[in-house]
Formats: structure tokens, sequence, C-alpha cells
């Protein structure tokens, strides 16, 4: 049981790396023409933070998504690099 709780924990790492490599990638890419496609995508989140004010203490919650097409493909191969290693 142990073995698939961190099997799980693996999965969700390659996936995560897959994202911030490909959304790093497809903003890279939208400089160049023919692979600006790459950089296609949307933005999704709070666009305004939500401010929590306790008087003693004040919390700030925010939280922002932008996915493209190259974190699409990032997280395809991080899905099938994680298949290859584990499997």
């Amino acid at each position: 049981m142990a073995v698939k709780g961190k099997s799980a924990w693996i999965l969700i790492l390659f996936i995560l790396c897959g994202i911030v490599i490909g959304g790093l990638l497809g903003q890279l890419a939208s400089s160049v023409d023919w692979l600006s496609w790459l950089s296609y995508g949307q933005e999704f989140g709070l666009s305004t933070p939500v401010n929590l004010n306790l008087q003693v203490i004040s919390i700030t919650f925010g939280l922002m998504f932008k996915i493209n097409i190259a974190s699409i493909i990032g997280i395809i191969v991080a899905i099938v690099m994680y298949r290859l290693v584990i499997h």
C-alpha cells in the first residue's frame, strides 16, 4: 500500500514538472513565428485577490492558472515518462 502512495506522489511531481516546463517553453515559443501556436491558451482563476482581515492577521488569497498548448504537451510527456520509469 505504501508503494502505491509513493507512486501517486511521483506521478503528481512528474505532472507538475511537465506543466511548469511546458508553460515556460510556451512563453519562450511565443516570440518565434512558427512556434507561436504553442503559447495559445487560457487564463482562469481569481482575477482580484480575496482579502480576509481578522484584525490580528490579514490573509490574502489569490490563484491564477494559465494553461497553454505547450503545458498540455508537457503533461502528456510527463505521464509517458512516468509510465516508462515506474512501470
